[in-house]
């Protein structure tokens, strides 16, 4: 099982009960938007509260709105492409002139996966969810793809701490 999810989804995942409905969502942000941009996979808006740390409106309940998109999953025979594709179909105006607005930008638009039961908008069913940064973002008049990756693993610095005889007198 995923240590990530809650027990609730896992068993929503397993049985697949008929009551049961499991919400997937998306969340994009960048500093060029006025607020984030928020959907749902579904017919209709949902309101859900967001994880106490999440990256902006924090504990908040927010408003996703509905919109069709699917997932691509990355090639793990090596020879492809490395990166998740998202598209999202039949875009408003909206969400296709914050994108445009983006791409003048030198920050990358970061995403956010939350999985939800609609019976219970308390919470993700994901703890974490899943952070991403968008690479590459094709747009046509229906669609937006993102091509997200799960960050820059070759930029990182190793180790991540830096070692000072000031905090570690013992490397002296």
């Amino acid at each position: 099982m995923n240590d990530a999810l809650n027990a609730a989804i896992e068993e929503a995942y397993a049985s697949a009960p008929e009551a049961e409905v499991i919400l997937n969502t998306l969340e994009l942000r960048h500093p060029a938007f006025s607020t984030p941009i928020r959907v749902v996979l579904d017919n209709t808006e949902f309101m859900a509260y967001l994880e106490a740390d999440a990256p902006v409106d924090a504990g908040l309940e927010v408003l996703f709105s509905p919109f069709k998109f699917g997932f691509k999953l990355p090639d793990v025979s090596g020879q492809g492409n490395s990166e998740l594709q998202i598209t999202i179909d039949n875009v408003s105006q909206e969400i296709q002139d914050n994108i445009e607005l983006s791409m003048d930008w030198p920050d990358p638009i970061e995403l956010t996966y939350r999985p939800y039961l609609a019976s219970d908008p308390s919470g993700p069913q994901m703890d974490p969810p899943l952070h991403m940064t968008a690479t590459t973002i094709p747009v046509n008049l229906y669609t937006v793809t993102l091509n997200a990756s799960f960050g820059n693993l070759v930029n990182k610095k190793f180790p991540s701490e830096t070692y000072t005889l000031e905090r570690f007198p013992g490397l002296a």
